[in-house]
Formats: structure tokens, sequence, C-alpha cells
């Protein structure tokens, strides 16, 4: 009977706790609910206090995704605003503008007054009107601890010859497609004939190469399985929505385009930017597997091209500089003549070079091992397009620097000037910790030969908290016990104390692309390593 009373008591204990947690998280979620606007009210009016632009010279942005990255449409700079950053315990929202110099490699922070609030995962586009203007709409706020959000329908322009903002208030905001025009400042409602795309978040946009439309891919939407069960669907479909008629009589039409070409695999959160040539360049994604209780996602760092005009997909490769194909190409010939010699030497001589692997090591504030190992294929059949001047050019016997690329991620922000495509921060995952980047890489796009890195990840930035209970929530918890549960605590921790040593060890293997992977492992006396091979 003692037993079976302590039994009826700890279960009743427990049912109060739970209730109390209850009641306590649902008011909690319900003030935070309601604070949202008004946290957000206070941002603006800590920006209202501003009344110069200041600009000052400044290392590079903090690491963050979902910012916007826009190529300025009148000077060789890239125009970065907002983002979001979570470092395990706390989500941090931006409202920073940050103006990269290309040709000086130099960061500017631009404060000027009255900017739009906080924001993530908002839209943005460049025009030349005016001067030039950086258009925003709507985008997505977040309650420190993520729980909460607010989502924006407004609409900003930043003036980019006057360095100033401006609030559009004229807009109407509905799930469907609308055109907005630049010359009144009004939204129309476009009603499209055809069969549209499904609804769905995460699409991206192009524009077509005449300028008369634009072209939709990918996204991401979730639909209610069995059991009242949402399972998330990636989208690897393509439409186009093209004008037609003249102004006084346009009309919008849909239709599905169905690219050739060697397409690439289904992903969200790629990035894309129109790039010279009517080609539109993909970088990189997430592709999540879903189960029941369990979310795994593989990352990417690939390229594609899409060739707009001709409507294919093709996977673009790096050739690696000049110094490294004239080696190749030479052990490629010498491999030939060994090989009609017949001598064994001369054939081990002219076997193509191998992968070259790319190792780099970054130890994080909080002690865990990051490194990174990549995999560059050896040399393709391109190679031997080359011109036969530069095959017969003297080696000047340096060293060619290794082919880097950037780790496979999400949700990175890409654009492309001077035919060169600028690619900043994003995220990936291991397990349940997060990794947010703020490394900066280049690539030419006429040439392909190599990304260029304009700023290395910063290991001091790579923070993460893990999540505990507030010390209200172990008071509350410490109250809702009486004394007979302390009992019954201390008797089942007396009958655990043989098991009291813990050690485990956790690997995971993400495939993360062809040629990369990445495995991360843990241990209580080790710490953390994470791999990428």
């Amino acid at each position: 009977m003692g037993k079976k009373g302590k039994k009826e008591k700890k279960v009743k204990g427990a049912e109060k706790t739970a209730a109390k947690m209850e009641k306590k998280v649902s008011k909690r979620s319900k003030r935070e609910e309601e604070d949202l606007e008004a946290l957000i009210a206070e941002f603006q009016s800590l920006d209202a206090k501003r009344t110069q632009v200041v600009e000052t010279a400044c290392p590079p942005p903090s690491p963050r995704l979902n910012a916007s990255l826009s190529a300025h449409p009148e000077k060789d700079e890239i125009i970065l605003f907002g983002g979001e950053y979570f470092n395990g315990k706390k989500t941090f929202l931006y409202n920073d503008l940050f103006f990269y110099n290309i040709k000086k490699n130099s960061w500017v922070k631009s404060e000027i007054p009255n900017p739009p609030p906080p924001r993530c995962a908002h839209q943005a586009v460049v025009v030349p009107q005016g001067g030039g203007q950086l258009w925003l709409f709507g985008g997505e706020f977040a309650s420190p601890d993520g729980e909460q959000f607010y989502h924006y329908k407004d609409l900003w322009v930043l003036h980019l010859a006057t360095h100033t903002w401006e609030n559009i208030k004229d807009f109407i905001y509905y799930n469907d497609v609308y055109s907005f025009s630049l010359d009144s400042f009004s939204w129309s409602r476009l009603s499209p004939s055809g069969s549209a795309p499904s609804p769905r978040s995460a699409c991206q946009m192009t524009s077509t190469p005449d300028g008369s439309g634009v072209i939709i891919y990918g996204g991401y939407s979730k639909l209610r399985a069995k059991k009242d069960v949402e399972k998330g669907t990636i989208h690897s479909d393509m439409f186009v929505l093209k004008r037609e008629g003249k102004d006084d009589q346009e009309k919008w039409a849909w239709s599905r385009l169905n690219p050739s070409g060697n397409k690439p695999p289904p992903r969200s959160g790629f990035s894309l930017a129109v790039g010279p040539a009517g080609r539109a360049v993909l970088f990189g994604g997430v592709c999540d597997e879903e189960e029941e209780e369990t979310l795994e996602g593989d990352f990417f760092n690939d390229l594609y091209l899409f060739d707009t005009v001709k409507s294919r997909w093709f996977p673009a490769q790096l050739r690696g500089n000049k110094t490294e194909r004239k080696r190749r190409r030479r052990g490629k010939k010498g491999g030939a003549e060994a090989e009609a010699e017949g001598e064994a030497e001369g054939e081990e001589a002219g076997t193509p070079h191998g992968p070259i692997e790319v190792v780099k090591e970054i130890v994080t504030d909080d002690g865990t091992v990051m490194t990174i190992k990549e995999v560059i294929p050896g040399a393709g059949a391109q190679e031997e397009e080359e011109d036969e001047e530069e095959e017969e050019e003297e080696d000047d016997g340096s060293a060619s620097a290794p082919l880097v690329e950037p780790c496979p991620r999400s949700s990175a922000m890409a654009t492309v000037r001077q035919g060169k495509l600028f690619l900043y921060g994003g995220m990936f995952e291991v397990g349940d910790r997060q990794f947010t980047l703020n490394d900066f890489y280049c690539l030419d796009l006429h040439k392909m030969d190599q990304w260029e890195v304009l700023v290395e990840m910063d290991s001091k930035t790579q923070e993460w908290l893990e999540e505990s209970e507030s010390e209200d929530d172990e008071e509350e918890e410490e109250e809702a016990k009486g004394g007979e549960e302390e009992e019954e605590e201390s008797e089942e921790e007396s009958e655990d104390e043989e098991g009291n040593i813990l050690f485990f060890s956790l690997c995971v293997f993400l495939k993360l692309s062809p040629s990369s992977h990445l495995t991360f492992s843990w241990n209580s006396e080790e710490g953390a390593y994470i791999q990428l091979v």
C-alpha cells in the first residue's frame, strides 16, 4: 500500500506540474505575441532618433542568413540588407545596411534615418530609375526565443542617389500575382490565363531574356497527408509568366516549361542570380529528408546554369588556374607518348592527375573542431580545347594553388555584377546545431576557373548555445514537488547510482554533394568533431 500510495501521489504531482507548466507557457506565448508589434515599434522609435546619414568603414557583416544581396544598378557595389542569426538560444533580426566596393574589396556600413524595421526572408530588387533604387517587400520578424513570428506586408524603397528610405503605403497584399508600377507607385492585380504554379514558398524568379516575363523555379510547400500529418514537398517544376499584347491591351499567361539537359536534383534554399548571356546561375541548397519524427538535410555546393534562351540546364564545372591546366595537359601528352612506346614508367607519368584534396581546419571558441575537406575532381575533356599557345608557354615552376570552393550551404545570398558571381553567407546544419556563415566568395562566370575568397569564415563567430530551462521554470517545478516526491527521487537516485556515469558518441553522416560529405561526432571527453569529406 505504501508503494502504491507513493506512485499515485507521484502521478498526481506530475499532472499538476504539467498543467501548471502548460498554463505558464500559454500565458507567455500570448504575452509575447501581443508584444511583437510593440517590440517592432520600439525598434522603429530608436531608428527615428537618427537625423543624419552616417557612413563608416567597417569589417565584413556578421554571420547571417535570409538577408538580401543586390548589385548596385549604377556602381560597382554590392548592397546587403537585413537577415537573421540564431545561436541556439536566441534569434537576432537585423535591419543594417552594408555596401561592398568590388574594386577596393572594402565594406561600408550606412546608417540612414527611418529604415525598415528588422526583418529576414524579404524580397529585394534594384532598378536604375531616379539614380538607382533598392525596393524591399515583406519579410519576417521573430521573437528572441524564436517561437512567435510576425510577417510584414509593407513596401520600402531606398533612394540610392539621396540615401533616403521611403515607406510606400499605397499597396494591397494577397497571395496572388501583382505588378507594381514604378511610375504611379501603385499595385495592380494580374489575372493570368493558363495553369499557374501550385501555392509554395521559397521559389526563385528570374527574368526572360527579352524582358517580357519572369521564370519561376522550385519552391517548398507542406501538404496534409494521412492522419493529419503535414509532409514537406520540394518542387522542381518550372513556369514562365509572359506578357502578351500592347500596354493598353496587356495580357499575362502562365505556361509550364520542360527544360532539357542535366537538371539539378530537387532542393530548396538554393541561390539564384541572373548571369551573362541570358543564363541564370543556381548555387547550393538543401534537400530535407523527412521521416515521422526526424528531419535530415543534404546540403549542396554545386553550380548549375540555366540557358533561358534554349531552356536547358547544365552543370557548371571549374577549369582551374592556367598553370594547373598546362601541367595536366603536359601529363596527358607524355602519357600518350609513353603508351605508344609501351614503357611502363612512361605510362605512369602520363596518367591524368586524380582528384585534388583540400583540407582546412577551424576551431571555434567553444572548442568545436570544424574540418572542411573537399575533393576536387580531376581534369575533364574541356581542358583539351585550350589554345596551343598556352600549351607551349614555359612553366614558371611555381606550385599551383588547389581549387577552393564554398562549403555546402543553403540560404546563401547571391548576385552577379560585371560577369562575376558574388556569394555571401548562408547556413548548414549538423544534427541539432546550425552554422551561420559570413564568408564571401567571387567567381568569374566567363573564365569559370576558380572561386576567389574575399572574406574567410571567422571561427570566432560560430557561437552555439544549448537550450536550457529558465530559473523561473526551475523554481516552479520545485514548488510543485512535495516531500513525498523528494523522498522518492532520492530513492530513485540511489537505485540508479550504478548508472550515473554518462558517455556517448554520436555520429551523423550527411550526403552533401557528389564529391563532398559532412560528418559530425561528439563525446563527453573529446568534444565535438565535424568533417567535410
